[in-house]
């Protein structure tokens, strides 16, 4: 934590706070005084983790306003956040009742040193967030895993922060445009942080890669500065930073009228940099601040991502995406992942020798560092998730906000080198749903690839209906397609291993037909498995694990294919009603666990099944022969 010119010590559950009055000239303190760090390390200076201990009451009647709770005033357990109050049971009627959703009422106690502005800043609450401070409402949110902010004017010394989170009727949420194809987890499921406010702000940084033909790279940097005085000229500046190499650089100095906000970009020479890459996964240290007002921090991956025809190009050279996707979802905890959570994705993502990963929902930004650290590339799910085939944004107001939380993702994340393709829809089939998806889809794949050229526009297919023709309106902006092949699983189930592996190519290429010139990788594939069917019968161990290596000899062998990822790295919760889908046809007698996506390489718990070792070697065969 940098002392910069305003109070930086805010703290929650009264921990000894540090005063630095306007101006600096405070000692800095020491190491145990100093309140403790966020869990994501980007972020503008001087925010302080609000974890807790906080009082959690369930609110099953719903009758918490009435009873005056906005004031913390009631009793309840003791908790820290992030917090999932509802995922220790997801599993048979209880998991049901769960799944249903209530509502529960968080408070804690906060101490500020000196009077002042500050932000209150929670990085997501499912679903609908009321927040309170000594009993006066400050805001409202709506929509989980999406960021959010709220202003508040405090006097030094102790204050209540009450939040209520509301995550009632998964059928409702989803016809709202909210459905999520997994359990409906709620509370306040990310970190929560404070800060002081000074003059200005800086909001939504970008960094954009540029290499030369002779070596070395143009960096392009921006970011969205807002003035919360009055109308003046505000001067920025910034460093890249590795290994003792300092890349300064100064902003364009705007006049920026009272709490307004402009964008302000620049370019800085590397002449020397160490590009991000798989195999190097080399970061930088991004500093951005207004002298004396405010900074911003976080780290980086310099790289340069292009496609030429369907290869897609990492600086400059072919790569192909291998590896599983992910939910955030951990035993006992839900979404509301704790650090050694994040740490087990990226350590089980590493044990299959993955590249590569794949999430239907924006990721935290505290994982999303790991990523960038572990060099493992993200195609990323942003906006509205919707079962396959399926459109729920069908009102001109409702693709407004569609589109607004694909821009709050984006101003939130596109600092990650992981990142490489922001994907629009889940499975969208033929060429979109009538309600307006075509056209809703291309408008958000133009907005991107304005603001952020440096990634790819992903649009994954519902690979049972793809398009029976090329071309479309839907598809006229997107860079990437992802497949979703289930041939061995849903289809062709019990058929012979020669017939799948002839079905599998068969799809792949027909694909490549009605998508030419655009960027192929199959997103998901895969069959659930667990002890309670024979081995080699579908829904057994060793059928799970030689399907997985059918599938990826058959992708590794195509050329054209930019990728191949398993669908799921570890088994998460579902809706508990969930028995399989339609697998029950094709093998009536298949023993599967309601409520629980079995398709994982790795049980629920952490434990790897056998398919780990066998898709670890494929996909490692698939590495040594692309290119040839």
């Amino acid at each position: 934590m940098h002392l910069r010119g305003a109070l930086l010590g805010v703290v929650a559950a009264g921990v000894v706070t540090v005063i630095v009055a306007p101006g600096g000239g405070a000692a800095i303190p020491a190491a145990e005084d100093l309140p403790p760090r966020p869990v994501a390390y980007g972020g503008v200076d001087g925010r302080v983790p609000v974890t807790g201990p906080w009082t959690l009451r369930g609110d099953k009647q719903f009758r918490g306003v009435t009873r005056g709770w906005s004031t913390g005033a009631f009793a309840g357990s003791t908790v820290t956040t992030p917090n999932s109050p509802n995922a220790k049971r997801i599993t048979g009627s209880a998991g049901l009742e769960s799944f249903r959703g209530s509502v529960g009422w968080y408070s804690t106690k906060l101490t500020v040193p000196a009077d002042g502005p500050y932000a209150l800043r929670f990085e997501s609450v499912n679903h609908k967030a009321d927040v309170w401070v000594d009993g006066e409402p400050i805001g409202d949110h709506v929509g989980v895993y999406q960021p959010f902010e709220l202003p508040v004017q405090l006097t030094a010394g102790q204050h209540t922060l009450v939040v209520r989170a509301d995550w009632r009727d998964p059928l409702k949420l989803k016809r709202q445009s909210f459905h999520r194809a997994w359990f409906n987890f709620g509370g306040i499921n990310r970190e929560v942080t404070i800060r002081p406010l000074g003059r200005s702000d800086i909001t939504a940084p970008n960094v954009r890669t540029r290499l030369e033909p002779g070596g070395g790279a143009l960096v392009d940097v921006q970011m969205h500065l807002r003035n919360r005085g009055e109308a003046r000229e505000v001067p920025a500046r910034g460093a890249l930073v590795r290994n003792g190499k300092r890349y300064p650089f100064t902003f364009p100095t705007l006049r920026i009228d009272e709490r307004q906000t402009s964008i302000v970009s620049t370019t800085v020479a590397v002449p020397d940099a160490e590009l991000w890459s798989p195999d190097s996964p080399s970061l930088y240290d991004v500093e951005f601040e207004v002298p004396g007002e405010t900074r911003y921090q976080f780290r980086t991956g310099l790289r340069e991502l292009r496609r030429r025809g369907r290869a897609l190009l990492l600086n400059g050279k072919p790569i192909q995406l291998r590896g599983a996707s992910l939910h955030e979802d951990a035993p006992g905890r839900g979404d509301a992942l704790l650090p050694q959570d994040m740490d087990e994705v990226v350590r089980q993502l590493k044990a299959i020798g993955a590249n590569a990963t794949r999430a239907q929902h924006p990721l935290s930004p505290a994982l999303l560092e790991r990523l960038d650290a572990a060099g493992i590339m993200v195609w990323m799910g942003v906006g509205p998730v919707d079962a396959p085939g399926a459109f729920t944004s069908k009102t001109a107001a409702m693709r407004r906000a569609a589109q607004q939380r694909v821009r709050t993702s984006l101003f939130q994340l596109q600092t990650h080198p992981s990142i490489i393709a922001w994907n629009l829809a889940n499975e969208v089939a033929g060429d979109g749903h009538p309600d307006g998806q075509a056209g809703y889809i291309d408008t958000v794949a133009r907005d991107l690839k304005r603001r952020d050229p440096g990634r790819l526009v992903a649009l994954d297919v519902w690979g049972a209906h793809p398009p029976k023709r090329p071309g479309g309106a839907m598809y006229r902006n997107i860079d990437a397609i992802g497949d979703t092949n289930y041939i061995g699983w849903y289809e062709k189930t019990l058929a012979p291993g020669p017939v799948v592996t002839r079905a599998i190519r068969s799809h792949v290429r027909e694909m490549k037909r009605v998508f030419p010139g655009k960027i192929m990788v199959v997103t998901e594939f895969g069959a659930e498995s667990n002890s309670d069917n024979p081995t080699g019968k579908p829904g057994g161990y060793a059928f799970q694990a030689d399907l997985m290596r059918r599938h990826i000899e058959v992708y590794a062998a195509e050329a054209g294919l930019s990728g191949m990822l398993v669908w799921n790295i570890r088994d998460f919760g579902v809706s508990p009603a969930f028995a399989g889908g339609s697998i029950r046809r094709q093998v009536p007698d298949i023993r599967l666990v309601r409520g629980l996506n079995q398709k994982g390489l790795f049980f629920y718990d952490g434990r790897p099944k056998p398919s780990v070792a066998v898709v670890r070697d494929a996909l490692a065969r698939a590495g040594r022969t692309f290119g040839r």
